[in-house]
């Protein structure tokens, strides 16, 4: 299968053209399997948490009809962030395919100032079938924790879809480590630009990028540009976790002696 990461530079607020970029660049790169910057919607630095509020959806909200829409004509799925309303916000993914909603994350370990604005998560680390193989998600900041990464495997996930805005300059090379240890792939989609609102000036560092189990970097964009990457990926080789005859990563864990 085709697995792409697509690296936009949204305009804070602007729902609509946000959307309408990220599909034309989809349509520009064929692929089963789309991953879409944290927050692709609305952008990234709100001001407080009502602006979070105002510019939250239902998961069944105008993105996620556009992107269907996007997935029915193209037979494909796409996963994207997003602020999510569900009694409280969230930053939160979606999976989409040609059927309609597939699943949520809510993204359990939060960043900086969105504290201030979300709700930490609470549905765990699902995955999910898809015709290709078993796909689960985790968003941004969850890359530092390697209990997140780890949690998707055990559940068999074979690809983590990786939803971010990064801002910190480390994640891109934390996530072959990532992979290493999980035997696993991993698309990490990022976006560029800036934006400095409220006081608050940051600046996201792109290189979204797609990373082999053994982490080799398929293929990766770079800190300025808008576009999609795209590598080719037979995800049955993350079923594979010998490091040596002798050495299966998941079956050698020791939960006992990890007590504390």
């Amino acid at each position: 299968m085709r697995v792409a990461t697509v690296e936009t530079n949204p305009i804070f607020g602007d729902v609509r053209s946000n959307i309408r970029a990220a599909i034309e660049l989809m349509e520009s790169a064929p692929a089963d399997l789309y991953v879409l910057p944290e927050l692709c919607n609305t952008g990234y630095n709100f001001v407080d948490a009502a602006e979070a509020s105002a510019l939250a959806e239902e998961p069944t909200g105008f993105t996620f009809d556009a992107l269907a829409q996007f997935t029915k004509r193209n037979s494909c799925y796409v996963v994207y962030g997003f602020a999510e309303n569900a009694g409280g916000i969230y930053s939160s993914s979606a999976m989409v395919g040609p059927a309609g909603l597939i699943g949520l994350y809510r993204k359990v370990h939060l960043f900086d100032q969105e504290n201030l604005f979300f709700k930490a998560g609470n549905v765990g680390f699902p995955v999910y079938d898809l015709p290709f193989g078993r796909v689960g998600m985790m968003i941004c900041f969850d890359w530092i924790y390697p209990e997140a990464a780890r949690a998707l495997v055990l559940k068999g996930a074979q690809l983590i879809a990786h939803p971010s805005n990064l801002v910190l300059p480390y994640c891109p090379e934390a996530m072959i480590t990532r992979c290493l240890e999980n035997r696993i792939f991993a698309a990490t989609a990022n976006r560029v630009g800036r934006e400095n609102r409220g006081g608050y000036d940051l600046r996201f560092i792109g290189k979204s990028e797609i990373i082999s189990p053994r982490g080799e970097i398929l293929g990766r964009l770079g800190t300025d540009e808008v576009g999609v990457c795209v590598s080719g990926v037979d995800l049955r080789e993350a079923t594979d976790k010998k490091v040596s005859r002798h050495n299966d990563l998941l079956v050698q864990r020791r939960p006992d002696e990890y007590v504390l």
